[in-house]
């Protein structure tokens, strides 16, 4: 006995495999003209042992010169002058920083440098900030091309601008004082401030500004209570970059400076350096490490502050 199907019954049951048939090569990317997508692939990843090695190995390099500072602060002379280098001081010694501090002038070049590195931090900070928020949220002409000169400025190196500076403060009568030095130092400093916290202004969305204004608030309030602390983690990152240009700089100190008493510390570690006696090389490390403290530890102050004002604009905005 044969049992035919109901008409259309076959057909539907083959239009329906076919559909899936057709669905399977779509999904494959065969027949339909279209690209299969893209399917994970394994690619060879490096070992990660391999990346840290690499991390190690730029480490080493860049952390050596310091190891070698403070191993050589805490050797006595003859383990610093012997033939074969030392690597660990096999006698440690405290007289090295003894002989450091009580160098001639020690305490006046470091009280100078205090007032100069703190003269040139806040007014780099302060007339940037300023500047930078104008250059940012006002419209007026010149705005562009101010940037571009800034931006000139900054590429330029800065013993180029040594001699210029020297004619203008020599003729201003500022040649041997805190102030002139502070000003050379706020002049290098400057254009890297204002272009690094006007990118913090216009990364704000206008419409913060714009709804303290509605709230009644003044340009001045605007400014003060809500961009200022907004900003805040790019007056850090200036003020890190002005300090330690202050802190380290030989040049303009020593030249602009013409009294041995109104010298910086960076000034006075050339001090351990003579023509007769040659360099004290314990001596000039130990200095070199107690030099190097302070921006160490105002960098540990600053970083901490930094993470905060980041968190702290975060949530405000």
């Amino acid at each position: 006995m044969t049992t035919t199907a109901p008409a259309g019954v076959g057909t539907t049951t083959t239009e329906t495999v076919a559909r899936d048939e057709r669905t399977k090569e779509a999904r494959a990317g065969h027949g339909t003209g279209r690209p299969s997508p893209a399917r994970p692939t394994r690619r060879r990843r490096k070992p990660r042992w391999v990346s840290n090695a690499i991390a190690i190995v730029f480490s080493l390099v860049w952390l050596f010169p310091v190891y070698w500072m403070v191993n050589t602060a805490f050797k006595p002379r003859p383990e610093v002058m012997t033939a074969t280098p030392l690597f660990w001081p096999q006698n440690p010694t405290l007289d090295n920083f003894v002989v450091a501090v009580t160098q001639s002038d020690f305490f006046t070049n470091l009280r100078n440098s205090v007032i100069v590195v703190v003269g040139a931090v806040v007014f780099s900070i302060v007339l940037g900030l300023f500047a930078s928020a104008a250059l940012s949220r006002f419209r007026f002409r010149g705005r562009r091309t101010i940037m571009v000169f800034i931006l000139i400025v900054q590429m330029l190196p800065a013993t180029a601008l040594l001699i210029p500076q020297f004619l203008i403060f020599n003729s201003l009568g500022l040649l041997g004082t805190y102030g002139g030095l502070i000003l050379a130092y706020v002049a290098s400093t400057l254009p890297f401030s204002i272009w690094v916290m006007r990118g913090f202004f216009l990364a704000i969305p206008v419409e913060v500004e714009e709804a303290a204004q509605l709230d009644g608030a003044s340009t001045w309030q605007v400014l003060t209570r809500i961009m200022f602390p907004l900003v805040l983690p790019g007056m850090i990152a200036t003020s890190i970059f002005a300090f330690i240009a202050a802190w380290n700089d030989y040049l303009v100190a020593y030249t602009f400076m013409k009294d041995q008493s109104m010298y910086t510390l960076p000034v006075w570690l050339a001090s351990f350096s003579t023509p007769t006696s040659g360099t004290d090389f314990g001596g000039q490390m130990a200095a070199s490490v107690l030099f190097s403290l302070p921006v160490v530890v105002f960098f540990m102050i600053i970083q901490r502050n930094l993470v905060t004002g980041m968190s702290a604009g975060a949530v405000k905005g």
